[in-house]
């Protein structure tokens, strides 16, 4: 295998039994001899893509648990509202993806009036299959950016352990769960968590809703109550940040378990908050992080 570059973007590449040809790079590539495997895939678009697999440096080591203070830890609260919501009181918003479904439905319509198997029809089908595609790559953008900031910005990152498909099969909010695509939010947390050296950690989901942040007083709300207001202690806040705290709390009592030997992480959290911060979706994007 060898290749050539063409400035930053373009390299033409070349493999046994194949030849050259040429592609477009979204990132520097390695030198031939650091390639370890190339692999070819086309898309059903028809498009074909490149990926190279080279070795990496080692990650950085996680710092030890001892060390860290609770003020950089967060807990995290996957929602419908927002996508997500920290206990330290940001709200991050939901991308925005009407105008992208609408088309990926009027593809869908036009393809269904095609000849099956024609020419007119595969043309058609990979319009479908780019609008999907479309769909498919902003939110895994938003996704990249988002949890490349939480690990980031935090030592220790506290997210309930959900079970999505059963939740996708009986929930009325299935869509909104779906576009949420919150199995795949986790994995890309994990893995961003292990490049740069970050705990993530997962909770028992059950009851994060209806316990109370402050006294731990359980209280049944249905699911348009968006605020929590604890019948017990009178402590009232936002629904998902309440759940944030929770999840927080599960989190530092988690990790503490196994740390006899040394002083437990604090695990008391204030009940007062920062004044809420919502972030609309479309900064996450725009700027690739949430700072301003």
């Amino acid at each position: 295998m060898d290749h050539n570059t063409d400035g930053e973007r373009f390299v033409r590449l070349r493999l046994e039994k194949v030849g050259w040809f040429n592609i477009r790079a979204n990132r520097p590539v390695p030198d031939a001899d650091e390639i370890d495997e190339v692999i070819l895939k086309k898309e059903p678009t028809g498009e074909w893509y490149v990926s190279l697999v080279v070795e990496v440096d080692e990650a950085p080591e996680k710092p030890a648990l001892s060390e860290i203070e609770p003020t950089d830890c967060v807990g995290v609260d996957l929602g419908i509202t927002s996508y997500i919501h920290t206990s330290d009181n940001l709200a991050v918003g939901t991308l925005g993806l009407s105008d992208e479904y609408e088309r990926l439905r009027r593809e869908q319509r036009n393809l269904s009036r095609k000849q099956h198997g024609s020419n007119n029809w595969e043309q058609q089908r990979q319009r479908v299959a780019k609008a999907n595609r479309k769909i498919k790559r902003k939110v895994q953008d938003f996704q990249h950016k988002l949890t490349t900031w939480l690990v980031t910005e935090y030592d220790l990152v506290a997210v309930e352990d959900l079970d999505v498909k059963p939740m996708l099969e009986t929930s009325q909010n299935a869509k909104n769960k779906q576009d949420a695509a919150w199995s795949r939010f986790l994995e890309l947390l994990e893995y961003k968590a292990n490049l740069h050296g970050t705990h993530v950690v997962s909770v028992e989901p059950a009851g994060t809703t209806k316990e109370c942040a402050s006294c731990g007083v359980a209280t049944d709300k249905p699911l348009w109550v968006r605020e929590h207001s604890c019948p017990a202690c009178g402590h009232t806040q936002d629904r998902d940040l309440n759940a944030a705290k929770n999840i927080l709390s599960r989190g530092l009592k988690q990790v503490g378990e196994g740390r006899s030997e040394v002083t437990p992480m604090q695990t008391a959290l204030p009940a007062s908050s920062p004044q809420r911060e919502a972030v609309d979706a479309k900064r996450v994007v725009e700027l690739g992080s949430l700072g301003t």
